[in-house]
């Protein structure tokens, strides 16, 4: 875990917040090397190799030794005419890994809007529960201030007020996952324009309002008031 996430999990639990635990994995490079057929071919982006396995009859739903899918990984890759091709073969994109991510909240995860707006075209839904906290694509990305992945995922409905198994929306996870920051406070911005509920409360009542007073958040305090926050 990076230092500076690290000191934000530290802050979070000092506010009573249940420890989250490891994100979602990316194949690692033994793993990548390792790969053969579809994995392999959706990994490199070998677009003249994924068609010829397609027409073989290749599983698509095969997976990997932690649950990806060749569309998952093609979406931990980045090859997005690769998970083109997948989808149009029959490919699902709603599945998920054995963490329980999907190629949205993949997408989600690594900051990728480009990857996210493919994915939302061919259409993959945003309104999935993911990952071991009940979750959803929207607090994965708020909580890492991925400003322009929550518009997108807002735009396309994502649920504004999923609350998660430690007890948080999107909005809450902006602010105690978050450093204050710019891109936090954008995520938090987009999330109180678009009508997030602001009195939902983490598990120990406290609301977005004094969440942010507590961190000395001093932009997302002004944003939260002026939306009419408590």
């Amino acid at each position: 875990m990076h230092r500076a996430n690290l000191c934000l999990l530290l802050a979070a639990l000092a506010f009573g917040a249940a420890a989250p635990a490891a994100a979602q994995v990316p194949p690692t490079a033994p793993e990548a090397l390792a790969y053969e057929g579809v994995h392999q071919a959706a990994w490199r982006g070998d677009l003249a190799r994924l068609e010829v396995l397609v027409a073989a009859g290749a599983d698509l739903a095969a997976r990997d030794g932690r649950g990806r899918t060749a569309l998952q990984v093609a979406t931990h890759a980045r090859q997005r005419e690769a998970i083109r091709l997948l989808a149009r073969a029959g490919a699902k994109l709603d599945a998920l890994d054995d963490d329980r991510y999907d190629a949205i909240t993949i997408a989600a995860v690594a900051d990728d809007p480009a990857t996210l707006a493919l994915l939302l075209s061919l259409g993959a839904s945003p309104r999935q529960t993911t990952s071991r906290y009940d979750g959803t694509a929207l607090i994965a990305a708020a909580h890492l201030g991925h400003d322009e992945v929550v518009r997108r995922l807002i735009a396309a409905g994502a649920p504004l007020d999923h609350v998660n198994n430690l007890h948080w929306t999107a909005l809450i996870e902006s602010i105690v996952l978050g450093d204050g920051g710019p891109r936090h406070q954008r995520t938090l911005a987009a999330l109180v324009d678009a009508g997030a509920n602001l009195q939902l409360a983490d598990r120990q009542g406290n609301t977005p309002l004094q969440l942010a007073r507590a961190r000395g958040y001093a932009a997302m305090i002004a944003k939260l008031e002026a939306g009419g926050a408590k």
